[in-house]
């Protein structure tokens, strides 16, 4: 007789993008998948693949004692209704207050620590105070993933769930959906893609810093921006660069290989990963990758031979990155892509990370 899987996130996007093919293998074994999550763009395909959503607001970044009590009594009343086997959760809330409620409800649980955040990143007060509900969150997890090997020993410095942490190769890529594609015909134009949410931590002002830059004396590049602006300010700025022809604004978009397709190398500036998908993908179409030499992308490739690294937070790093990016032989750029569909192949297969959680769930009696 199938599990019973009840799945705690904050946003529907991740969870169907990058864990899609774990949900796929549980309904196929007959699983009863439950997911808690806001109701967005992508819950109506999770339910016609067959899961059971049960609409959860979550205040993803707020600090309101009541609301958070209020989301841990949701957690709980939910496990009582769908009486799970076991809960996964993803994402910082999920994981502290999925938790605390499966410990409560003495239900076993696994949780995803996706990246260290902001706020613990930041240090001061506030990092102490997540870490120390995490070390409560955490503490009776039959398993915790994480996406690389920075996370891994920050949670060990700091006790978290020490000597129940598995590594995985973030979320993975799936690469029948990223297909190789043949490097574009010529440089007449040269593509720069960034994806992803547009905001601080993810480089977007040092983006915009190089683009504007590197327009002046290349202006045969074009910088082509793909995601959502998930931060007050930033709607006017890439306003405004768009308009200048600094930018192509393309804004949100479900499938982004076409994009990738197009490209001739993908630009991640991110301050903190857990792992990058985006990079990931990008290797996996055969692109050339310019990324911030910080956790969770330098991981994804190799100086000089699949991709270039540069300082996060440096506008003047990642215009000397893409400079030296320009400067390579056509030839050289289609290389590296080759090289970085070579290396996800070896080492970052999504289907390594379905097997890790189905092992996992599959030793729960």
């Amino acid at each position: 007789m199938g599990k019973n899987i009840l799945i705690l996130t904050n946003r529907d996007t991740g969870l169907y993008y990058f864990r899609r093919e774990l949900l796929q293998e549980m309904l196929d074994r007959g699983y009863k998948v439950s997911v808690s999550v806001p109701e967005g763009d992508f819950t109506d395909s999770l339910r016609f693949m067959g899961c059971n959503i049960i609409p959860t607001e979550v205040d993803r970044r707020g600090r309101n004692p009541l609301k958070d009590l209020k989301q841990l009594s949701a957690y709980k009343a939910m496990i009582d209704d769908t009486k799970p086997d076991v809960v996964l959760t993803y994402t910082i809330k999920p994981n502290i207050y999925g938790g605390l409620a499966a410990i409560s409800r003495k239900v076993s649980y696994m949780a995803n620590v996706t990246g260290l955040g902001t706020e613990i990143e930041k240090g001061g007060i506030a990092s102490k105070a997540l870490m120390a509900m995490y070390r409560f969150g955490l503490r009776k997890a039959k398993c915790v993933f994480v996406q690389n090997m920075t996370i891994d020993a920050f949670l060990e410095s700091h006790h978290v769930c020490s000597g129940r942490r598995k590594v995985i190769p973030g979320s993975g890529v799936n690469l029948e959906v990223h297909q190789y594609a043949e490097y574009p015909a010529d440089e007449k134009e040269l593509h720069l893609l960034f994806i992803g949410r547009i905001m601080t931590d993810k480089g977007s002002n040092e983006l915009l810093y190089a683009a504007e830059k590197i327009k002046k004396n290349y202006p045969h590049v074009v910088f082509d921006i793909v995601g959502r602006c998930d931060e007050e300010g930033f709607e006017q700025k890439i306003a405004q660069a768009n308009d200048k022809g600094i930018v192509a604004f393309h804004g949100f978009q479900s499938d982004v290989r076409p994009y990738l397709i197009k490209a001739h190398a993908l630009i991640q500036p991110s301050y903190h990963e857990g792992l990058s998908n985006v990079l990931l993908e990008a290797a996996a179409t055969g692109r050339p990758v310019l990324a911030s030499n910080v956790p969770g992308c330098k991981e994804t490739f190799e100086e000089g031979i699949t991709g270039l690294g540069f300082e996060a937070k440096s506008g003047e790093s990642l215009y000397s990155a893409i400079e030296r990016f320009i400067a390579l032989p056509y030839e050289k750029k289609k290389q590296m892509g080759e090289k970085g569909r070579l290396k996800v192949e070896k080492e970052f297969s999504r289907q390594t990370v379905v097997d890790c959680y189905m092992n996992e769930i599959d030793s729960i009696r």
